[in-house]
């Protein structure tokens, strides 16, 4: 027992181990937060003497997590300037003829799309899409929402950019004196994931998704708004029918009748002729709402006639707001007319829209009468907000969460990472100074101020993959690392590659189940590498294994962020993911194990 104890005491290895098998249970008991996690047991390195000052400096010289930050920066450029929203609406407005088909084209883009940009985002967006689907359709939409995030995640396994976990893996590796990896080349064996899962879907999805009503599926930020659109005279000249007016070509605006003098039109169809006045009733988000207001083509919403209340372009170059307002139980105007509410004739401020919850208003937004709770959108410049706010009738809303679409640089956006793609495909720059290249075409181009530039990056990621990029390098130092490798070497000596593989994988792959996946990356990457050398194997195919296996976790909700993001959307068990993600696990493994061995 003292022998044991004297072994403990002196062999920084073995207490490196145990550290780390500590980690690992703190890290899965959820106790706190996974970046404060890693950010204690970095100090506590610190204080032991296992993390150097060399050590914490050589952390933070590793390029992944600038590449990562970029790589945040870029895929919020494509969602501030609503290319994501517009691809997403392409696809569905292309499959349109069958619903089944409409789903089709969604989990398309859901599986093609995160390849290139960050996958939160995508899901996010989609997630009330996908809610809205199933409604129209008649099914659950808890029999819709975990396909979706799986396949958000076997999408970012189609390229190097595709997660952070890739990225991250392939900078590690590099430090420790591998081969950087080429954007494309996993791309054959995610190619494989994909089908495989796909496979599973539509074999047991059917069987397994749970058909359950929905409670709060619904994305609890969507509500539709009420408004009116009439052409500005410059594009009046520029439309002939219905079908030419292009924003009932976005997926969140919705006709519902055209007011012609006095008269309300509902049975219209794309063929129905536009006349010079005719103003336009439609139904569409705040994040819609915000860019038709922005707009040359129409003019949005009630206005004070004696103010002409605009929002600009760029919201930067201009006074007025965007406000949302609640209507309060005490408003004198409850009851009224909308076109009555005082301040749309005592304030320069336009109302773009109106919005109630369950159902929408009516019949056109002049004549809405008024309720409690009713939701205003409203332009107004600084004076009037700052009345608005003051008005103890009308409750501020938050509007932060509307997305102000700058869909005139969409194509500055999706050309400048396209551009970083191939150009680093080719070899041509190394892919950090690339995507810090296209960081700046998208903020000196005004894709993205650089507020909201800093707000797409997630701060918690990157402090936690510094932190166990200090653990990692500590524990190398140490010998914790060539302890695991020489003690489970000799078992694996006698076992083929395809099997040490299987190991290899599945073994990051239950890690990722609990521990937070770029934690695990960070640690399983160099035994990956350590392993192939011991075992005389190629390192490069075990380092794949780790990418892919911290990546396509899909047994738990806790297992990945988009997970996460469906599991909170709808009303989900965690044993819904188990019964379809444990399949996931195994038949994604089995095929992207036997892709590694053949292609890699």
């Amino acid at each position: 027992m003292n022998d044991i104890i004297t072994a403990l005491m002196t062999n920084d290895a073995l207490q490196g181990l145990i550290f780390i098998v500590v980690l690992f249970v703190v890290f899965a008991a959820e106790r706190l937060p996974p970046v404060t996690i890693a950010v204690i047991a970095a100090a506590a390195m610190i204080l032991f003497g296992w993390l150097t000052p060399d050590l914490i400096t050589a952390a933070f010289a590793n390029p992944a997590p600038i590449t990562i930050a970029s790589f945040f920066i870029l895929s919020g450029a494509l969602v501030r300037t609503g290319a994501v929203e517009t691809i997403t609406s392409f696809i569905i407005r292309r499959a349109r003829l069958l619903p089944q088909r409409t789903i089709a084209g969604v989990f398309a883009g859901a599986g093609i799309i995160p390849a290139f940009v960050n996958n939160t985002p995508v899901v996010m967006i989609l997630i009330p899409v996908v809610t809205r689907l199933a409604r129209a359709v008649g099914i659950a939409s808890t029999r819709l929402l975990i396909p979706l995030s799986y396949l958000s995640i076997l999408g970012g396994t189609l390229t190097l950019i595709g997660t952070s976990t890739n990225l991250l893996v392939d900078g590690v590796a590099r430090a420790n004196g591998q081969p950087g990896f080429g954007i494309f080349d996993i791309t054959a064996v995610g190619l494989v994931s994909m089908t495989a899962g796909g496979i599973i879907l539509l074999l047991l999805g059917p069987r397994l998704l749970p058909d359950r009503p929905d409670g709060n599926a619904a994305d609890p930020h969507r509500l539709d708004y009420l408004t009116e659109l009439s052409l500005t005279p410059q594009y009046h000249g520029k439309v002939g029918s219905i079908a030419d007016l292009s924003f009932l070509k976005r997926d969140a605006v919705r006709l519902i009748a055209v007011k012609r003098g006095a008269t309300i039109l509902r049975d219209i169809g794309p063929s129905t002729l536009v006349e010079r006045g005719d103003r336009f009733v439609v139904a569409a988000s705040a994040d819609e709402l915000d860019s038709l207001a922005r707009s040359k083509t129409v003019v949005v919403g009630l206005q004070n006639v004696g103010h002409q209340i605009r929002l600009a372009e760029d919201e930067r170059t201009s006074d007025v707001r965007l406000v949302g307002l609640t209507i309060a139980p005490s408003h004198p105007a409850i009851g009224g007319r909308l076109d009555h509410i005082p301040f749309l004739s005592n304030l320069p401020a336009r109302i773009l829209g109106i919005g109630r919850a369950r159902h929408l208003p009516g019949p056109d937004i002049a004549s809405v009468r008024l309720r409690a709770a009713d939701s205003l959108l409203v332009a107004a410049e600084a004076p009037a907000v700052e009345a608005l706010h003051g008005n103890m009738h009308l409750i501020a809303e938050d509007t932060s969460r509307v997305r102000r679409y700058r869909r005139n640089r969409a194509h500055v956006a999706i050309l400048t990472l396209a551009a970083v793609v191939m150009l680093a495909a080719a070899s041509v720059a190394p892919i950090l100074s690339l995507a810090l290249i296209g960081v700046g075409i998208v903020l000196v181009t005004g894709c993205i101020d650089p507020a909201d530039a800093w707000d797409s990056i997630d701060g918690s990621v990157l402090v936690l993959i510094f932190a166990m990029l200090g653990i990692g390098s500590g524990l190398e130092a140490i010998g914790t690392i060539d302890l695991v490798v020489d003690t489970v070497a000799p078992w694996l000596r006698g076992l083929s590659p395809f099997a040490i593989i299987i190991v290899l994988y599945f073994l990051t792959s239950l890690l990722t189940e609990t521990v937070t996946n770029n934690a695990v990356a960070v640690i399983m990457t160099p035994i990956a590498i350590a392993l192939g050398q011991a075992t005389h194997q190629d390192p490069q195919a075990l380092i794949v294994a780790v990418m892919f296996a911290a990546s396509a976790s899909f047994a738990t909700p806790i297992g990945y962020q988009t997970n996460t993001m469906v599991y909170a959307a709808a009303d989900y068990r965690f044993s819904d993911f188990l019964k379809l993600g444990i399949p996931m696990n195994i038949g994604v493994g089995i095929a992207t194990c036997i892709a590694i061995h053949y292609l890699i």
